[in-house]
């Protein structure tokens, strides 16, 4: 999961309180979550939701506030329904959910499972681990089975890009320049717009030499 800043200013749709979703919403919502899914971090996802953080229940109030809507995936919104209305909120300045949270990618493109931890126990914390390791391991039904494996094999995907400029930047034969570039493109990989970006950096964060990165960002 990766922190955004959500600006004050709602979209003027929701203020006839007819549609929580339209297309001003959307377009807000995805500059805002950088085109990711904030549960999962699959950038430009093929079915998008806007969902609702804390499960509206016909509440108009929290159907329609601005501050309550989220950019989602519709496999994570399916997941998490109604029933997860305690997680940490990325839009939340006072949670730091890269750091509340332990998440390793899978080291085969077709391990069965992703470590997710708590770093900092609490119920907020102990309820987004329950709901993110069923996003990323779930085997309930062949259909959510099938969708997690394509998942951990993107995640993986991304680890290998990033194993690779992690190789280029400790080689021998590296030249200066080509060192810097490594470091640049390592950089990109652990930005938040980028996919599973919470992965890479906490990849990087169990190394003693290129932790910095990590550690630089705030």
């Amino acid at each position: 999961m990766f922190n955004v800043f959500r600006p004050d200013l709602a979209p003027p749709s929701l203020a006839k309180h007819t549609h929580y979703d339209g297309q001003d919403v959307y377009d807000s919502l995805k500059e805002i979550f950088h085109d990711k899914c904030y549960i999962c971090e699959t950038k430009s996802p093929q079915d998008v939701n806007v969902e609702h953080f804390d499960a509206h229940l016909n509440n108009p109030d929290k159907k329609f506030a601005w501050t309550n809507l989220y950019f989602v995936c519709s496999r994570c919104n399916n997941i998490k329904g109604d029933r997860y209305n305690n997680l940490l909120d990325c839009c939340d300045a006072n949670e730091d959910v890269y750091r509340s949270l332990k998440l390793l990618p899978p080291y085969t493109p077709y391990a069965g499972s992703i470590v997710v931890e708590a770093r900092i126990i609490n119920p907020k914390t102990e309820s987004t681990v329950e709901l993110l390791k069923k996003v990323y391991n779930s085997k309930t039904t062949v259909n959510k089975a099938v969708s997690a494996e394509f998942l951990r094999v993107k995640i993986f995907e991304s680890l290998n890009r990033l194993q690779e400029h992690v190789r280029n930047w400790y080689s021998m034969e590296c030249l200066p320049y080509e060192k810097e570039d490594a470091l640049e493109r390592i950089k990109l990989l652990i930005k938040s717009d980028a996919p599973y970006s919470a992965f890479m950096r906490d990849v990087l964060f169990e190394d003693e030499k290129l932790r910095f990165l990590v550690e630089e960002i705030n």
